[in-house]
């Protein structure tokens, strides 16, 4: 990985927001419930190692990855004695290094149990698939079979057991409350619960409450971020956003009428223009549909006009700027936001894949709220 330390191009993380949201929350969750923040796909573009020392801090108790790699970079920077667990697949090869350094691990096929090969302790959560329709045993024989196979192996312990909702970011209860209902069957089936028991994500969480559950898999809110536009007015705590992104002018020029702009030359100057380069482009995840769509300067919105290129976007001006202007593509520019959902919008996804686009090879400055002024280093 090569970060792009020397470009005037840069994601600020606001650390001091990640902690809010998580406190937030947790004065909301039962006394006996606690968080686990969801740091994979390197903590959704903010950065793995530093939003996971924030949640710690905050009072997270354990973390949530996608796939072992993650797992082992929180054992290896220093995060050796809290839970983690692999929501994803793990190979059965694999287990030995997730039992190594004791990562707990997904059970989610009976399949999987057999001839495992490694010595040591694993920790097990077993998922049940009340109707997302992804990994997950669905019915209560299987579950029964499955506690009975990791019992009858000394190496094993069945430490979890979850689900995870497909509609609990939507009003619509209807499918929420029949996955609800699955869940609280296959429970009702054990003859003793295992430690941990969750189903609650960012939205669930937010909106709901489940008795039966200890853990909250606190993802996509612990940004900032709401878990979908359709439920933004019901949460009940503002959410502080807590990734920013930045560049600056590399060079600000005057088009004449009837000049073109970047591959294709799908953009021709009407009249005459002023326009900049940004040294950003779609290797840094703003990719080609960001086109048409705006940055902001100094708080007045300016277009991303052309093609979107591999390390450069272009941007019409309402007039000269200096180079060296910076231009904000997410956050805050003279008291106007432009968000990650507003960018969504436009590229017709969700917020969630926006900030997971980012590359790693763009720089993140870490702060918090109190050093905010102090900020735009470079």
């Amino acid at each position: 990985m090569v970060v792009g330390w020397h470009r005037d191009t840069w994601i600020e993380v606001d650390l001091t927001r990640i902690k809010k949201n998580i406190q937030n929350e947790q004065k909301r969750l039962p006394e006996n419930t606690s968080i686990w923040a969801v740091v994979k796909a390197n903590a959704y573009g903010h950065g793995i190692i530093e939003v996971a020392k924030a949640a710690k801090e905050a009072g997270a108790t354990g973390f949530c990855v996608a796939i072992l790699d993650e797992a082992l970079a929180l054992r290896e920077n220093g995060f050796l004695d809290m839970p983690i667990l692999v929501l994803g697949a793990v190979r059965k090869e694999d287990v030995a290094l997730a039992a190594k350094f004791q990562i707990s691990i997904t059970l989610f096929d009976l399949n999987w149990l057999e001839d495992l090969v490694f010595d040591g302790n694993l920790n097990i959560h077993l998922k049940v698939d009340t109707g997302m329709g992804r990994l997950g045993v669905r019915s209560k024989e299987e579950v029964v079979k499955a506690i009975h196979q990791v019992k009858n192996d000394h190496r094993l312990s069945l430490e979890g057991i979850f689900t995870h909702f497909a509609t609990a970011d939507q009003k619509d209860m209807s499918y929420f409350n029949k996955q609800i209902q699955r869940f609280d069957e296959i429970l009702q089936t054990l003859d003793k619960k295992p430690r941990y028991v969750h189903v609650a994500n960012s939205a669930d969480s937010l909106l709901h409450e489940h008795l039966e559950c200890n853990v909250v898999r606190f993802g996509i809110a612990m940004y900032g971020l709401t878990p979908s536009t359709e439920i933004a007015d019901i949460l009940p705590f503002k959410l502080a956003p807590a990734l920013s992104l930045y560049t600056k002018m590399v060079q600000v020029k005057k088009l004449k009428k009837g000049d073109h702009v970047s591959y294709g030359a799908t953009y021709t100057a009407k009249n005459e223009e002023w326009i900049a380069t940004l040294p950003i482009g779609y290797a840094d995840g703003i990719i080609r549909h960001y086109s048409g769509f705006h940055v902001l300067i100094n708080g007045i919105k300016a277009e991303i006009i052309g093609r979107v290129c591999m390390d450069q976007i272009t941007i019409r001006l309402p007039y000269e700027f200096p180079v060296g202007t910076v231009v904000t593509i997410i956050g805050e520019s003279s008291g106007v936001q432009v968000s990650a959902d507003d960018i969504a919008d436009h590229l017709n996804t969700i917020n969630y894949e926006v900030i997971c686009m980012l590359s790693e090879r763009l720089k993140r400055i870490y702060q918090t709220s109190e050093q905010k002024d102090e900020f735009h280093p470079i």
